[in-house]
């Protein structure tokens, strides 16, 4: 079984970006299952229906998210609108599972593709630098116990390499993936744990580059300069692709190979 994880995706330039790469790249790794972080999707902050649905439209399966996915709040409305149980599309947008509860929405999808291979993704939050949710390795724990599918992929959307990697360390063999999302820099350490699960610290931003973590680079640096409040936009040069592909063995959920990639125009 072949997953293909998009990382963050970063305003109009993003979207173009994945657009442009995604038909080769789930044609030629035959790709089974597509999970795109859409979170910035919407002018680097936030989502919005329409957008989702166009990522929807290119093939994704799921879509995740992360702390800025109340930025644009149609978005709460629509995910609010299919009950539970349903397997369309506003239920497949998921938030993070650790976000206190009443919140908008759910945490983690549990899906069936066509061939009959179950498989579920989980949205989990870090709390170094990250604010206040709920402890995101027992809640971790607290889904495991409720899916069904062994394959099952955990988007971790973190501020704190320390604490990306330890949860990968916490899930080995206990999930497939252990993917890092937030920070928008794709790091190098991509591998299968002993455990058999496929752990990346950050999969990296699928947006602009010649930008600030995909903000225009003179407002960054007015901000850090002076100090000074200033309102960021998305910058739009040099955008790239940024995603993690992932072989496992679809009866065991066991990773045995990790790539990542890193496509311009």
């Amino acid at each position: 079984m072949k997953i293909l994880f998009v990382g963050d995706v970063f305003g109009s330039a993003g979207r173009r970006i994945v657009t442009e790469h995604l038909p080769h790249m789930l044609e030629t790794h035959g790709v089974d299952l597509l999970v795109i972080n859409g979170e910035n999707a919407a002018g680097g902050f936030g989502l919005t229906p329409a957008i989702a649905n166009d990522l929807f439209d290119l093939g994704a399966h799921v879509i995740t998210t992360g702390n800025h996915v109340w930025d644009k709040r149609e978005i709460i409305e629509w995910m609010q609108s299919v009950p539970e149980d349903s397997d369309e599309r506003p239920r497949r947008i998921v938030r993070p599972a650790n976000y206190v509860a009443g919140t908008p929405g759910y945490g983690w999808y549990e899906g069936t593709l066509p061939n009959g291979q179950a498989y579920a993704v989980v949205n989990l939050q870090g709390r170094v630098f990250m604010g206040s949710s709920d402890d995101p390795f027992r809640t971790a724990d607290a889904i495991l116990a409720q899916l069904k599918t062994k394959v099952v992929l955990v988007d971790f959307h973190a501020e704190a390499t320390s604490e990306k990697v330890a949860m990968g360390w916490y899930l080995d063999g206990r999930v497939t993936a252990v993917l890092g999302t937030h920070t928008h820099v794709p790091t190098a350490d991509a591998r299968v744990l002993p455990g058999g699960t496929a752990f990346q610290t950050d999969v990296g931003m699928s947006g602009p580059y010649d930008s600030v973590i995909g903000v225009e680079k003179d407002l960054v640096l007015h901000r850090f300069l002076t100090g000074m409040p200033a309102k960021f936009e998305a910058a739009k040069g040099d955008p790239r692709m940024a995603a993690t592909l992932i072989t496992c063995d679809g009866a065991r959920g066991r990773a045995t190979a990790v790539q990542t990639f890193l496509m311009g125009e």
